[in-house]
């Protein structure tokens, strides 16, 4: 597997402190890369040192196969793209002026404006001025702004931040695809699971500092252990001839759960429960959601 970003070894301490521990990451080339973690995990410490806006402690980072320092630092930021935290801008200007801004130091042709502003679907608020712009318009233009002169990597931290659910989905539609149809590799920063899960092709979870996975988005749903949750008219019942034929179970409020069974095995325990006369209401297939997944690695439910 080509790799678009690796990183070795890669620390940050503050004050003897370290909140970024020894990550070797690995962000494969034409994925999205969901970088999840809570606040306060690192996630947007590590970003900066991509960026080479933070010095590292100790490691180093690779772009491309090409170790990242001083003298090819520029040559290879800009083929990078990125919003950090939230997108800077000129209050007083139109999104379009902002965007003329950036690319005349980015040295992009201004005709790729219109292209971006398309992309983002801007176009047609790019002539009013952005201190009036929505939190969500905000956003999109600062993402613009990243995806002036088609970066081959693109980094964004947190970009559904604060959004309407409409926003939220919006960007991630269109982060999804942007691999495909740009050929980009894209890393996102997110505290929230459920929006990894729908954008990422691979994730690494940081927490405290510290990877403590990374894989493809199927391999860390594989860590999810599916289970069977069984709804009767009679649990004490139920329960009582789950001992006897010695299954595992727990209740879990007021259904009984038990782990998960092939077919066969779920008819053949059917047919027992009605023929003990108890009633079964309805069974559920239930499979770990990635907050469960999150609290397995860690230990801890995950903060927000």
């Amino acid at each position: 597997m080509e790799y678009m970003i690796e990183t070795t070894d890669l620390t940050k301490e503050y004050k003897g402190k370290a909140v970024v521990k020894a990550l070797d990451m690995k962000v494969p080339k034409g994925s999205v890369y969901g970088f999840l973690g809570p606040n306060g995990a690192g996630k947007s410490t590590t970003m900066k040192m991509l960026l080479s806006l933070i010095r590292p402690s100790k490691g180093c980072v690779k772009v491309d196969g090409r170790k990242l320092k001083e003298e090819n630092r520029l040559e290879i930021l800009r083929k990078t793209g990125s919003l950090i935290e939230s997108p800077s801008y000129y209050g007083h200007l139109t999104g379009r002026e902002n965007m003329e801004i950036v690319a005349g130091l980015k040295k992009v042709p201004k005709t790729q404006i219109q292209e971006i502003l398309k992309i983002v679907r801007m176009e047609n608020q790019q002539d009013k001025k952005t201190g009036q712009y929505s939190l969500g318009m905000k956003q999109r233009l600062g993402i613009a702004m990243a995806l002036l002169g088609h970066p081959e990597i693109l980094l964004l931290d947190e970009p559904t931040n604060g959004l309407d659910p409409a926003g939220i989905q919006e960007i991630r539609e269109l982060i999804c695809t942007l691999p495909e149809k740009y050929g980009m590799t894209v890393i996102v920063s997110s505290h929230l699971l459920s929006e990894i899960d729908q954008m990422a092709t691979y994730a690494g979870i940081i927490d405290r500092g510290e990877l403590i996975f990374q894989n493809s988005m199927e391999n860390l749903h594989e860590h999810s252990q599916k289970s069977l949750m069984f709804h009767t008219l009679d649990d004490e019942k139920a329960s009582e001839l789950l001992k006897e034929k010695h299954y595992s179970f727990h209740m879990t409020g007021n259904k009984i759960e038990i782990p998960w069974m092939e077919n066969g095995e779920v008819a053949w325990l059917v047919s027992e429960l009605v023929h003990a006369d108890i009633g079964i209401l309805r069974i559920e297939e239930k499979q770990k959601n990635l907050e469960d997944i999150f609290l397995s690695l860690t230990g801890r439910s995950l903060s927000l």
